[in-house]
């Protein structure tokens, strides 16, 4: 290994990741900052989705700023009313928040990604870093039913049912939050991590 390149990679260590997770409100607020909205295709939906996402349509990479992507095609303008119908598309269709960061500097966000678990890249082969989100779940097991909805919805592998019984192993919650609206007990919230 060269000496540039050792300094480098330790220089990249203290870097946030491209992408971090967030809640759909959260990603609804940080929308709502902007003015201007461009969409593009998803490159993992294009890639290894085929355009066939059992999840949503393909058009949900949606950016903050008209730059060129070596991630999807297809990108263009959209209005405001375009970008809330996107993420209630995110909502209806239970999709990941993952806004991604610039990617020399990482020091504003660019972005959001709505991933799903059928064909994005992270959650398939799971060799991509993705900082956690600022909350965490917190869930009342009190007043759990171990029915096991939140587990089909956790991508993180987060919640689990074992022998009939749920559990929760935090440290794999990223904080998406979409535990919370499959959970007919309304027995989880999101705290701050």
């Amino acid at each position: 290994m060269t000496e540039g390149k050792e300094v480098k990679e330790r220089s990249d260590i203290n870097k946030p990741a491209m992408h971090f997770v967030c809640t759909l409100d959260e990603a609804k607020d940080l929308s709502r900052n902007y003015n201007n909205f461009w969409v593009m295709n998803c490159g993992c939906r294009e890639e290894y989705g085929k355009g066939k996402c059992k999840s949503s349509r393909i058009d949900v990479c949606l950016t903050f700023y008209n730059v060129s992507s070596p991630w999807g095609s297809n990108m263009h303008e959209i209005t405001k009313t375009e970008m809330e119908e996107i993420l209630s598309e995110a909502v209806n269709k239970k999709l990941v928040a993952r806004p991604f960061r610039d990617e020399k500097t990482r020091s504003y966000t660019e972005g959001i990604c709505f991933c799903c678990d059928c064909c994005c890249g992270y959650f398939r082969m799971g060799n991509e870093t993705c900082d956690k989100g600022n909350f965490i779940e917190s869930t009342d097991m009190d007043n759990c039913t171990h029915c096991g909805l939140c587990v089909d919805v956790c991508y993180f592998k987060a919640r689990l049912m074992v022998d009939g019984e749920h559990s929760v192993d935090r440290e794999k919650c990223y904080g998406c939050g979409l535990c919370i609206k499959a959970c007919p007990e309304d027995c989880i919230e999101m705290i701050e991590r």
